[in-house]
């Protein structure tokens, strides 16, 4: 198999995923796979980024502020009704009554401790215990301090028979009444109802009235008045009685303000909020009306929409969407659009400026949000016709073509829509800028072509404000102004950001734009400046070339300024050996006459690889690149191949015409394809002799033909017609370049030399010549001294 047989290098090959210093590879995975994880990672991102919708709800009306634009629900939900909510709770609390406690046993026990001091005290005295010991059992037992006058007085009781159990009968009859320490606290709770819960039983009762309740005054006294009823007692006795009882008496009936709290809490968390439904599209609130409490309420919860389980949901449906949109539009370019070829590269960049577009318009809104704030006067919808929505398409117009631009124009117009509540409006406002912007950068030649693209973003932006304004039936005022200024800040923002951005995306992802090429179509650039020093006819043969492929990339609509500018580089390789390239040689020996055909072929084919070490030594990007290792293609080096042929011995060795054919790969771009066709055309222009415009044609017709024939069309996207172009453009060029001129009369000095050059040859130059010929002779001189005036030279 010989070498033109070979398989081409596959693009997938060929474009191989690689972004240089910054990018690492990543790691043993398909490219179908890294453009499957590019897509749900971008997706990811897109859903996190797209889901809060918090700024576009304005949260700091005031009641009483003046809407400033419409707000309806973007969906079902349910809002919380704080004050009914309060309003049952506090209904809620004020349902449950005051608790107070009863202990029936309190009385029973402060008598039951006075009788069992009396017998403490009747034991003593029986037994002749000390007084000392007998007052210390004594206070022990009573809980209390005991003056000697009472404890007098209860000696005294002990010594009287029965004393004890009538005690006893007046203090329980006195205590077993309900006793509180405030009565009045207690009436005002009882008007309302209160709980009686008895200690003893714990049971409760809701009391309304209670007759059998007293204070703790009313208790004392009537303390007194029963032990006036205990016969024998007497009077300093009774006082004394009196007097320790009063200390020993408390309140039976308490109020237990713990319970009480602890039971208003239960009840209060136990009363569900209170909410009301808004339905899908309801207007929340009306431009240029006030703003009441409830519409703020609203207001709010649309701030904090999403906070719930609901986000997830939501999320997840929105990542599905955006993985099945960028999908379904990435296969249909790759399938349907002829020039939607995207590589890794590509496709990483096409990711960056998804996700940076979205990034980019979410911080508008937020300075949208405190504009808005600063300036309530314009509506905030107005500044949405402000954002950059150009900015993606127009970089990617820049950067790869118009057909990967269209898609992504699509794409984000529909999502930049879901990121506006599903406005309609937005993606066909976003739509036409990308599309406007898309078209009018395309092939920019220089920085400013970028603002005359924005200046004609602005004018569709405000043709198209005026048609959705008339859309929707609304009136001629002053926020349409807004938004028509607006409108026409867009499209310099975006071109403000495209300028800005392209040295980035140049730098990172290692592309050669229109605007990169401009800078490498200066002459004295160090690659250039060089290749003309040390190799002047390569140099020259390469500016030739630049002119022919850029008027045949015209007439097929390929790209003119990379064809041109890659034609000036494609033969840098020449700078190491110039010598052994006959343009360079000035008539000198040819150095090929002492080299065998094989290492004349070799030498030949060396400065393809030297020219794209030098390519990447400068680093003139992968479109120049990728052009130089491919403008020869597999092409045969026919004339070594020729001799190494006639000086080979057939029977001996057979010469392998693999060792005369240039490395390859074959021209995979039509600007590639052209520089082949214009490098050949131009080099076999300088072998004819009476260039005339049959014979150029000739020419350039054999020379594509020859080249078509080799198979070195066959992986690019050249096409009959385009030959056919391509052929007419040559011919057009060559023929200016070889045109022929006029012959014009000799100066009078050149006719004077030739007379004394006929004398000194023994001729007759004494003879006057005709007068036609003294009349052309007269024309001529007057003709060039008008023609040295003309030029400043006389």
């Amino acid at each position: 198999m010989n070498k033109n047989d070979r398989k081409p290098e596959s693009s997938s090959r060929r474009r191989g995923f690689s972004l240089g210093e910054f990018l690492p590879r990543v790691m043993s995975i398909g490219e179908s796979r890294q453009r499957a994880v590019l897509i749900y990672l971008m997706a990811l991102v897109l859903a996190v980024i797209i889901v809060p919708k918090g700024g576009f709800i304005p949260g700091y009306y005031a009641p009483g502020d003046i809407a400033s634009r419409d707000i309806k629900a973007p969906r079902d939900m349910n809002v919380p009704d704080e004050v009914l909510t309060e309003k049952k709770r506090l209904h809620a609390e004020e349902g449950i009554r005051p608790l107070y406690d009863f202990d029936p046993a309190a009385g029973r026990e402060i008598a039951d401790r006075v009788v069992e001091v009396l017998r403490v005290l009747q034991g003593d005295l029986a037994q002749e215990v000390p007084p000392a010991k007998t007052k210390a059992t004594v206070e022990e037992g009573l809980g209390l301090t005991l003056s000697d006058q009472e404890l007098a007085a209860l000696t005294a009781l002990a010594r009287s028979d029965g004393m004890p159990t009538a005690v006893r009968r007046a203090v329980v009859s006195t205590l077993d009444q309900k006793i509180l320490a405030n009565l009045k606290i207690f009436q005002a709770d009882l008007e309302k109802g209160v709980v009686v819960r008895n200690l003893a039983t714990q049971q409760e009762t809701m009391e309304k009235e209670l007759r059998d309740v007293i204070g703790l005054g009313d208790a004392q006294d009537r303390l007194k008045a029963k032990l006036r009823e205990v016969p024998r007692l007497s009077s300093s006795q009774r006082q004394a009685l009196v007097g320790l009882l009063q200390r020993l008496l408390r309140p039976n009936l308490t109020f237990n303000k713990n319970e009480t709290e602890e039971r208003k809490r239960r009840a209060r968390e136990g009363i569900t909020p209170v909410f009301y439904q808004i339905k899908k599209g309801e207007m929340i609130v009306r431009e240029g009306e006030r703003v009441s409490d409830d519409q703020i309420r609203k207001l709010r919860e649309l701030r904090t929409l999403g906070n719930d389980y609901s986000t997830l949901r939501t999320a997840l449906g929105l990542l599905l969407t955006i993985v099945l949109l960028v999908f379904m539009g990435h296969t249909y370019g790759k399938r349907n659009i002829r020039k939607y070829r995207p590589d890794n590269r590509d496709f990483l960049f096409l990711t960056v400026t998804f996700v940076g577009l979205f990034v980019l318009i979410k911080l508008a809104i937020f300075v949208s949000s405190a504009l808005e704030s600063a300036f309530p006067y314009i509506d905030s919808s107005s500044y949405y016709y402000a954002f950059p929505f150009a900015v993606g398409a127009m970089l990617v117009r820049i950067v790869l073509n118009s057909e990967v631009a269209l898609i992504l124009s699509i794409l984000t117009s529909l999502l930049l829509g879901i990121l506006f509540g599903n406005s309609l409006f937005i993606s066909i406002y976003a739509l036409m800028s990308s599309l406007t912007g898309a078209h009018w950068v395309g092939q920019a030649k220089q920085r400013t072509n970028l603002y005359r693209a924005g200046a004609y973003v602005g004018l569709a932006n405000v043709a198209l404000i005026m048609g959705l304004h008339l859309l929707t039936g609304r009136p001629f005022d002053l926020q349409l102004l807004y938004k028509l200024g607006f409108g026409v800040g867009s499209g310099f923002l975006c071109a403000l950001v495209v300028n800005g951005t392209i040295p980035l995306v140049e730098l990172l992802f290692k592309y050669t734009t229109d605007i990169k090429l401009l800078e490498l179509a200066n002459m004295n650039s160090p690659v250039l400046r060089e290749l003309m020093i040390r190799a002047p006819g390569t140099y020259h043969h390469s500016i030739i070339v630049g002119n022919l492929v850029e008027a045949a990339a015209e007439a097929i609509h390929a790209n003119p300024l990379l064809a041109r500018v890659a034609a000036y580089y494609h033969d840098v390789g020449k700078i190491k050996k110039p010598l052994y390239f006959i343009e360079n040689t000035g008539g000198q020996e040819n150095r090929h006459d002492k080299l065998a055909p094989s290492m004349s072929a070799l030498i030949l084919t060396a400065h393809v690889k030297d020219g794209v070490e030098l390519a990447r030594e400068h680093k003139l990007g992968k479109e120049l690149v990728e052009i130089i290792r491919q403008h020869h293609g597999t092409a045969l080096i026919k004339f070594f191949y020729d001799r190494a042929k006639s000086k080979s011995d057939p029977e001996v060795q057979q010469v392998d015409e693999r060792d005369y054919r240039y490395p390859g790969p074959r021209p995979q771009t039509r600007e590639a394809a052209l520089i082949m066709l214009a490098d050949a055309v131009e080099a076999a222009s300088r072998t004819l002799t009476d260039p005339t415009p049959a014979r150029i044609q000739g020419m350039v017709q054999k020379i594509i033909n020859n080249i078509f024939i080799d198979g070195q069309l066959d992986e690019c996207e050249l096409t009959l017609k385009d030959l056919h172009s391509i052929a007419k453009s040559f011919n057009r060029i060559l023929a200016g370049i070889f045109h022929h001129r006029v012959d014009y009369p000799e100066p009078a000095y050149k006719e004077r030399e030739k007379d004394a050059a006929k004398r000194k040859n023994g001729e007759d130059t004494h003879r006057e010549p005709p007068r036609e010929a003294k009349d052309k002779e007269a024309e001529a001189a007057q003709g060039g001294t008008e023609d040295l005036k003309r030029l400043g030279m006389s």
